[in-house]
């Protein structure tokens, strides 16, 4: 018996990057936004108005690195840090370990992951975390501007 692993369709990833942008825009500021399946490759990104060019890779790397790893791209960069090693221990470039990446999980199986770059870690993690909940269908998180 094969059980089906969850999937996150391209018309809910287009929702959770344009209610992060509408949010990032509210605040007045500008990012990249990125949404990933479960093997890191993109379903949905977009590049804000006014965002640094090597925002919208970082994104990119961000999600691959979350849903790769199964765990926010902050932790991978804190062991790293702690551990004195370097990002490229892991042999794969778009691995990264700044804040803004996040898996979601559906059923407790990792189905893709939410990541925005260009702001602060903090805000791009608090960001992502509002993608993932409405990927999840959980709660959404109550983020200050």
């Amino acid at each position: 018996m094969t059980l089906a692993t969850p999937q996150l369709g391209h018309a809910a990833a287009l929702a959770a990057v344009d209610a992060i942008r509408q949010s990032v825009e509210a605040r007045g500021k500008t990012a990249a936004i990125a949404v990933a399946d479960a093997h890191g490759e993109l379903i949905a990104f977009v590049r804000c108005d006014g965002a640094l060019l090597s925002s919208g890779p970082l994104a990119a790397n961000k999600a691959y690195t979350a849903a790769r790893l199964a765990r926010p791209t902050r932790v991978l960069g804190e062991t790293l840090r702690a551990k004195g090693t370097d990002v490229a221990f892991y042999g794969d470039p778009r691995y990264v370990g700044f804040g803004g990446g996040l898996p979601v999980r559906i059923g407790g199986v990792v189905a893709g992951a939410v990541a925005v770059s260009g702001l602060s870690d903090e805000e791009d993690d608090a960001l992502a975390a509002m993608g993932v909940a409405m990927l999840q269908g959980d709660p959404p998180p109550t983020l200050s501007a």
